[in-house]
């Protein structure tokens, strides 16, 4: 079991919030996504650790910005 919580950008209503929650939810091993549309932290429980690549690709493909953990960040 792994879970991150990552900052994405631009997201302002809960229709973002689902966008962004129906595009993560799509990659192998997500088992739950949780948005927080006024700190842009998304938090991802997989059941392995995801390829951060492939974590951009579905934020951007739902038209917001990845700008990486929010630990790190």
């Amino acid at each position: 079991m792994s879970e991150n919580t990552y900052l994405v950008t631009g997201m302002s209503c809960g229709h973002c919030a689902q966008s962004v929650t129906e595009e993560l939810t799509e990659l192998p091993g997500v088992e739950n996504v949780s948005v927080d549309v006024e700190t842009g932290h998304v938090t991802v429980r997989s059941a392995e650790t995801l390829d951060e690549t492939a974590v951009r690709a579905a934020v951007e493909e739902a038209g917001y910005t990845y700008e990486g953990l929010a630990s790190l960040v």
